[in-house]
């Protein structure tokens, strides 16, 4: 009997060491989605200016690309709405700040592939490339 104990014991350690298991509130969930979405909201923006600058010389393209980065937003904004459309506070649960933060990560993190294209470039031979340098 001792001896399962101690194995359950060992095993519990083993868990605990590795953070395989751990409790996090609703809260403590909710602010590392929303952290997430921090996060990749930061790296969206770094990229978006370093378009602007890397292509600073074709006003044609800054113009087009301002708009379209606005565009986005009035679009990401939407299509949030559209997931969760009923404004009355609390009616999706507790779990709703970090659902929405997932949502918006998700939805940034699709954008952030986009912009990136202009900095990373596209292979070279691609006939439909347009704006992008190679």
């Amino acid at each position: 009997m001792h001896k399962l104990f101690y194995i359950c014991l060992f095993l519990l350690g083993m868990f605990i060491q590795n953070d395989v298991v751990f409790a996090q509130t609703q809260l403590e969930m909710n602010q590392e989605s929303c952290n997430d979405f921090a996060q990749t909201d930061l790296e969206l923006n770094k990229y978006y200016k370093m378009v602007l600058n890397t292509y600073k010389n074709d006003p044609l393209f800054i113009s087009k690309f301002i708009i379209s980065q606005r565009k986005w937003l009035v679009f990401r904004d939407a299509y949030l709405e559209s997931i969760y459309p009923n404004t009355q506070k609390n009616f999706y649960g507790s779990v709703n700040p970090m659902c929405r933060c997932t949502a918006l990560t998700d939805v940034t993190l699709v954008r952030l592939k986009q912009i990136k294209m202009w900095i990373n470039g596209i292979e070279e031979g691609n006939v439909c490339r347009g704006s992008i340098k190679v």
